[in-house]
């Protein structure tokens, strides 16, 4: 197991939180990464290819974009992509409403003299996507488009024509944005929708496997800035283990490992340990989203007739 992410060739600053730090207006977490992750993500580095990163909820995949920005200490870029995202919008947005609305209002004498002056200049209504700020950086930057799958058909090839060629032209203004240095682009899939053949063959993959138990010990270290009992860690993490491979519908995934952990850490150790090791599930409604496992669990401890 190693902290680091990233080899000397990549310019490795060094840097490894060891505890959360804030970088690019977002919380940053040491990163667990098995050796063939690291690998990977070199790899991808190396070859100028998108990471494209499987895995359940919860395995990690949208943490790891994060701590190799913060690591080589570059730009970092995220979205979160939807049903209704276009590549497109990834690039830049037009506000041409916004343009005819303030056209109205001048013609209405209402307003300024400043804006009146920006009105025929279509760059004034041109807002700045993830990848026209990623392309304009000094220095390399890291892109992660989350939850990739969720994308209509058409995202992935016009995606994949932007990052091949990056660059793109803003229509409204005739004007060609060049990415100076190209970014290290990260995807995530929950694997909701299967992605294209074309698409997947200009990827690297890595399949993210869920964190072992050794894993989640050292994910809950690094999350805490005290000292935790380690009796209560290895306790909690068993009986996370156990509700996963009881449950039914969608498992638990570290997130709510971790929200769990940190209401049990408030109370009594030694009573909390009591009632885990007895089956119980303090707090389930933390960990229980699904009504059929809460029913389970509910009829295994008395308290749901059958």
């Amino acid at each position: 197991m190693e902290y680091a992410i990233f080899d000397a060739r990549y310019h490795y600053t060094g840097r490894k939180p060891e505890k959360p730090v804030e970088y690019a207006d977002k919380k940053v977490y040491p990163y667990i990464a098995k050796k063939g992750l690291i690998e990977a993500v070199n790899l991808a580095m190396e070859l100028d290819r998108p990471l494209l990163l499987k895995g359940e909820p919860g395995c990690g995949k949208s943490c790891l974009a994060a701590t190799v920005a913060y690591e080589l200490d570059l730009p970092y870029f995220e979205r979160t992509i939807k049903s209704t995202s276009r590549a497109s919008d990834l690039c830049y947005r037009y506000e041409g409403i916004k343009q005819l609305r303030d056209a109205n209002l001048a013609q209405l004498n209402q307003l300024s003299e400043e804006k009146i002056k920006q009105l025929d200049e279509p760059s004034n209504y041109i807002i700045p996507g993830i990848f026209k700020q990623a392309f304009e950086t000094e220095k390399r930057a890291v892109v992660l488009l989350d939850e990739i799958d969720k994308a209509d058909l058409d995202f992935p090839n016009d995606l994949l024509e932007l990052l091949e060629k990056k660059q793109f032209v803003i229509e409204e203004i005739g004007e060609t944005i060049q990415a100076k240095y190209s970014p290290i682009i990260f995807l995530a899939s929950n694997d909701e929708r299967d992605l294209s053949d074309a698409f997947l063959r200009r990827c690297l993959v890595y399949f993210l496997e869920f964190p072992d138990p050794d894993q989640l010990e050292k994910i809950l270290e690094s999350r805490f800035d005290d000292v935790l009992d380690q009796n209560l860690v290895k306790t909690v993490i068993e009986r996370f283990e156990t509700l996963r491979e009881e449950m039914s519908g969608k498992k638990v995934s570290t997130s709510e490992l971790i929200d769990w952990f940190t209401v049990l850490k408030r109370y009594d150790k030694d009573q909390v340990i009591q009632e885990l090791n007895k089956g119980g599930l303090p707090f389930s409604s933390v960990l229980l989203k699904n009504w059929e496992d809460h029913q389970n669990y509910l009829l295994e401890r008395g308290e749901l007739d059958e």
